[in-house]
């Protein structure tokens, strides 16, 4: 698996694309009501800092498999949100190791020290992920997200650097 910049007009297409279909793009806020992201859009959030967005591939290290990113980055408070998108959903079970990556780059590299996370109170799946990479349960916001004109409650989650280091092995 690798986690690549997405730095190219293919790219930006194919995420686009992913970020594009409704069993994706249902369960994202991108601010201000946005939830589908065209290319442009995703051009310019990939050349703004307070985004680190990178593809992931497959366990095979070709073929491409979702997207990974960490929105809100604050240098200054050391924080960010991360989200993860299975673009290629035969590659199932890439999107927990590709956040595990990407968490490892952003309290190693970027320095930061609280990463959160919310997802859909449906969404399980989701849930579960956060929680085998350390994400703990942190709060929720009532009836905020809308699927198929049905409100429904985010869940909240963090993960504190040392949290996610010791539960790494890490020192």
């Amino acid at each position: 698996m690798k986690l690549l910049p997405i730095d190219s007009p293919a790219l930006i297409e194919t995420v686009a694309g992913w970020l594009g279909q409704k069993e994706n793009y249902q369960w994202l806020d991108f601010g201000q009501g946005v939830q589908r992201l065209t290319p442009l859009s995703l051009k310019l959030m990939t050349q703004r800092d307070i985004h680190f967005l990178r593809v992931f591939t497959g366990d095979d290290d070709t073929t491409l498999a979702g997207v990974v990113g960490l929105t809100n980055v604050d240098r200054t408070f050391r924080t960010a949100s991360v989200w993860t998108v299975l673009g290629n959903k035969r590659q199932g079970g890439c999107g927990r190791r590709a956040t595990a990556r990407l968490l490892d780059l952003a309290f190693r590299e970027l320095g930061l020290c609280a990463i959160n996370a919310w997802t859909v109170e449906t969404n399980a799946a989701a849930q579960r992920g956060l929680e085998q990479l350390g994400f703990r349960y942190a709060g929720r916001l009532r009836k905020c997200h809308y699927i198929d004109g049905r409100a429904l409650d985010r869940l909240l989650y963090d993960v504190l650097a040392d949290e996610y280091r010791e539960r790494s092995g890490d020192d």
